[in-house]
């Protein structure tokens, strides 16, 4: 049994957050745009509901960054 368990919607923030976040590593035109969505997705996260519980510890941030795939390496990282 999963020792957090994170709102859907919670986790697609998340999942989103780093997908933005590593896209803003490309140098591209619309990088404003990837930045405004970052902290769109950054107040979502933060002002979420789940972390005004019991279970909404800063271990619980951590586990959800890590299930998001937050620990993901990029291709060819050492």
């Amino acid at each position: 049994m999963d020792r957090f368990r994170f709102p859907d919607d919670l986790i697609r923030a998340q999942q989103e957050w780093h997908d933005t976040y590593r896209a803003l590593a490309v140098p591209t035109p619309g990088r404003t745009l990837l930045r405004r969505r970052l902290l769109r997705l950054s107040v979502r996260i933060e002002g979420h509901a789940f972390w005004s519980t019991p279970v909404g510890t800063p271990a619980a941030r951590v586990e959800l960054r890590r299930r998001a795939g937050g620990e993901r390496r990029s291709e060819g990282a050492a």
